[in-house]
């Protein structure tokens, strides 16, 4: 409730409201005064012409030294008026946000010389004149006039904060978080060691001047003397109870902020700070569950695929884009699954995906599936690249070279196949379960393309589609038209003109990779 009104007057005012709200607030200086002149007659004789006096010099002094304040403050004004104008570009943004963040601080630490020179030594001065009362009684008079001070520079800070809250609100939209972390400000554990003995202090000089305190000195020894003693005790304990858990806070969410999950916060306490503690323990244990989802995906599913899901750009529906799908398969896998163990089988399978999969992620692909010996890749989607089909026959070449030359995939042998064209890309699935994947022609085509390689005897091929969308120079070889399974046009290939004469004996390698796994099993 405390906020609305000040809610109301910024959507009211909009780029007028910080200079009307910080000149309405400096208002209440006039009040200070007054209640420190009012409290003076309490412990003085005098007339009511004297005091009248007192309190019309102290007044006029009082609005002298706003005037000036509200001199040096306009400048931080201005800015935070003009961002809510509508100057809003990123370093203007900043500057406002720290001028109005840092206004309350500024107010009470850069003005705090204005009234003490300005109001408090000259009214003193003068309440010794017309008092008519010895010089000793300058310095009990100026410590009343500084614990005025004290008193009104916490009322200002507080109340600009409050003030300031619905701008700050609003600015803090377009304010990068880590700003908050640079903001100049009086640290809380600095504002409770200030507020509560200041309370106290007040409290005893009033306390004292309504009571018939006849001497003003003695109550302000008496009323610091409590304030220092009897409640600075209770003052550290308050704020060691109170610092003590935001600090255990901060040093979690900083934990947190450096990749830490496991971080938490002890609930030491029932009340609003502990419930606190306990909802950022159950937001961390939130963080480390969608980590570990992110993690599951990013093992099942390709990273690149994951990391799109859970991004804020990801829509479930479909859309069309052009890319390169990659097929891959065993040759001969059903002839080595006969004489193998089931071990056997999967640990192989997972040597040669442990080559594959790294060469097509390292050109921008993502392994769509697995299916059973084979793969499928797609190159431009959900990332999209200008030369998806030249990432595709870069890894291809690459798999053939690894796989087919080296033997670094196991004991086997693969064929590869190349198609280039638009599909539809989306989550597919029902009944809560979906998968992104990619369905079009463009897929089936290049599954047929790999199938061709078997009676082709490249490991191999491209369609003219994924030829003609190439970027770069390559050096491929016509292997005419062919008839593929299931489509009624016949499809033009092409294969790597290297000669298989001009790479190492594939067979020779899968025979040796083959021979080693068997003979781990001991058998001849």
């Amino acid at each position: 409730m405390l906020l609305a009104p000040f809610e109301w007057l910024y959507r009211k005012l909009g780029p007028r409201y910080p200079k009307a709200f910080v000149t309405l607030e400096l208002q209440a200086g006039f009040l200070v005064t007054a209640g420190t002149v009012l409290l003076l007659s309490s412990y003085y004789d005098g007339t009511l012409e004297d005091f009248a006096l007192l309190l019309a010099i102290s007044l006029f002094l009082t609005g002298v030294s706003i005037a000036v304040g509200m001199y040096r403050i306009l400048p931080r004004l201005a800015v935070i008026s003009e961002w809510i104008g509508g100057r809003r570009d990123e370093d203007f943004t900043e500057r406002a946000w720290s001028s109005a963040i840092g206004l309350p601080l500024a107010l009470v630490r850069d003005e705090m010389l204005i009234p003490l020179v300005g109001v408090v030594m000259p009214c003193t001065a003068a309440a010794v004149a017309i008092f008519d009362i010895s010089w000793l009684g300058f310095f009990p008079l100026l410590a009343a006039g500084m614990v005025a001070i004290g008193y009104g520079a916490i009322l200002h800070h507080l109340t600009l904060e409050i003030g300031l809250r619905p701008v700050l609100i609003d600015m803090n939209r377009a304010v990068k978080p880590e700003l908050a972390r640079e903001a100049v400000a009086l640290p809380l554990r600095w504002r409770l060691l200030a507020v509560l003995p200041m309370i106290n202090v007040i409290t005893g000089l009033t306390v004292a001047a309504l009571s018939g305190g006849d001497s003003l000195g003695i109550a302000v020894l008496a009323a610091i003397g409590v304030a220092t003693t009897v409640s600075l005790e209770l003052t550290l304990l308050l704020t060691r109870s109170v610092m003590q858990p935001i600090r255990d806070l901060q040093r979690a969410t900083d934990e947190v902020r450096h990749g830490n999950l496991d971080a938490a916060v002890p609930v030491t306490t029932g009340d609003e700070i502990g419930e606190l503690a306990a909802s950022f323990n159950d937001l961390v244990g939130g963080l480390r569950e969608r980590e570990r989802i992110r993690q599951a995906f990013g093992t099942y599913l390709d990273e690149e695929v994951a990391e799109h899901i859970l991004s804020d750009g990801f829509r479930e529906g479909g859309e069309q884009v052009e890319v390169s799908i990659l097929f891959t398969d065993v040759k001969d896998f059903t002839s080595f699954a006969e004489g193998a163990e089931a071990d056997e089988v999967v640990r192989c399978l997972n040597v040669l995906f442990e080559v594959v999969v790294p060469i097509i992620a390292a050109e921008g692909g993502h392994v769509d599936k697995f299916e059973g010996d084979g793969l499928m890749a797609v190159f431009g989607a959900p990332q999209t690249f200008p030369d998806h089909a030249d990432r595709a026959l870069r890894a291809a070449m690459e798999i053939d070279r690894r796989v087919n030359g080296l033997g670094e995939g196991g004991p086997f042998e693969v064929g590869i196949g190349i198609n280039t064209g638009p599909v539809v890309a989306g989550s597919i699935g029902g009944a809560g379960r979906l998968n992104f994947s990619v369905i079009g022609d463009t897929v089936n085509v290049a599954a047929r393309v790999e199938t061709e390689t078997r009676r082709t005897g490249d490991d191999v091929l491209l369609t003219a589609a994924t030829r003609g969308a190439l970027r770069g120079d390559y050096d491929l070889k016509r292997r005419g038209e062919r008839d593929l399974r299931g489509l009624e046009r016949p499809i033009e290939l092409f294969t790597l003109s290297a000669e298989p004469a001009d790479l190492p004996d594939p067979v020779g390698a899968m025979r040796a990779v083959y021979a080693r796994v068997r003979g781990n099993r001991g058998e001849d």
